[in-house]
């Protein structure tokens, strides 16, 4: 019989080749890695999470993994916006439906940036709607951005954030759905009411705040509202349930720039695509707390010129997925 601190170093052993027969395993299956500019990361029932802490505040980001859906919406859908909201079928005939495949794994925050994080990098505050450092920053162009992506990686030298693509947004909004917004269709009872945005988005039907907030927009005048109010604005990030993946207010409270140019979507089938090369203005996706129902779908799109700043118009940071075995 061995003796007893034997047999405890050799379980030790065990346990040890055991750990890297599992790394060995990661590594040549090239699974993501948690990022070097983590200052804390994990799993849980969404998947994968990593944090990222500048100056005292924290923004969560989700591990989103390659994959392929199909991009833009359907007949269906647009004709039922037509049909239920009144909306011209030009005004969503861009979104034609096509296979996108994104081959590589990457981090998306998993809310859009708070006004805590804007002022902890760039010192400043350009919001409209304050008061609360958890709402999310707005009134700031694409430029803008590129500026806060210039200081953040100052700060970070582990890692450059971006913009996500167009279509690394709308994946991951979709969270593997394939209806108009990650909580099923909009049915429209009205231009700002669609009840099954109420759980996921703050949007036109129900963005009402106090009357104390000294920069709440009147929203009095609004029509056919689902929560009617005499004051909007925006709203603190992550008050609304989260899609399959984690991440919150993909839809609604602010629209997000994206990397690309806006332009009509390329035929057939697509891997990894960035837009157009050249243009005017750059896409919006999301829909935001003054937006109507139809704009408050995962496949909805917009441009605005890189100069364009509003009180509806955020950002939410991405950063690539470092794989290991790559």
């Amino acid at each position: 019989m061995l003796p007893r601190a034997w047999s405890l170093s050799w379980r030790a052993v065990c346990t040890a080749l055991l750990a890297c027969a599992w790394l060995a395993g990661a590594l040549a299956a090239g699974e993501p890695v948690a990022p070097a500019w983590a200052t804390a990361s994990g799993t849980d029932a969404q998947g994968a999470w990593a944090n990222l802490a500048v100056a005292g505040t924290t923004q969560r980001f989700r591990l989103i993994s390659a994959g392929t859906f199909t991009m833009g919406s359907s007949e269906t859908e647009r004709a039922a916006a037509v049909a239920g909201a009144g909306i011209q079928a030009a005004w969503i005939a861009s979104e034609v439906a096509h296979q996108v495949t994104l081959t590589r794994p990457y981090w998306l925050a998993d809310s859009t940036c708070t006004q805590a994080m804007w002022q902890a990098v760039m010192g400043g505050n350009p919001s409209n709607f304050t008061g609360d450092p958890q709402r999310p920053v707005e009134q700031v162009s694409w430029l803008d951005c590129q500026r806060f992506l210039e200081a953040l990686a100052a700060r970070q030298a582990a890692a450059r954030f971006r913009l996500p693509s167009e279509a690394e947004w709308e994946y991951a909004c979709r969270a593997g759905t394939t209806t108009a917004t990650y909580a099923g269709d909009i049915v429209y009872r009205g231009q700002n009411d669609g009840p099954v945005l109420d759980d996921i988005a703050w949007y036109g039907g129900n963005s009402g705040v106090p009357a104390d907030l000294a920069t709440a927009i009147d929203s009095s005048s609004w029509s056919e509202r689902q929560h009617p109010s005499d004051f909007s604005a925006t709203h603190p990030v992550k008050g609304k349930r989260a899609n399959a993946w984690g991440l919150h207010d993909m839809i609604g409270n602010v629209w997000t720039w994206c990397s690309d140019w806006y332009g009509d979507y390329p035929k057939g089938p697509l891997s990894d695509p960035l837009g157009p090369a050249t243009g005017t203005d750059h896409v919006c996706r999301g829909g935001g707390w003054a937006q109507a129902c139809w704009y408050c779908r995962a496949a909805e799109r917009i441009g605005n010129a890189p100069g364009s700043r509003w009180n509806s118009l955020g950002l939410r940071l991405c950063a690539d997925a470092s794989v290991a075995g790559r």
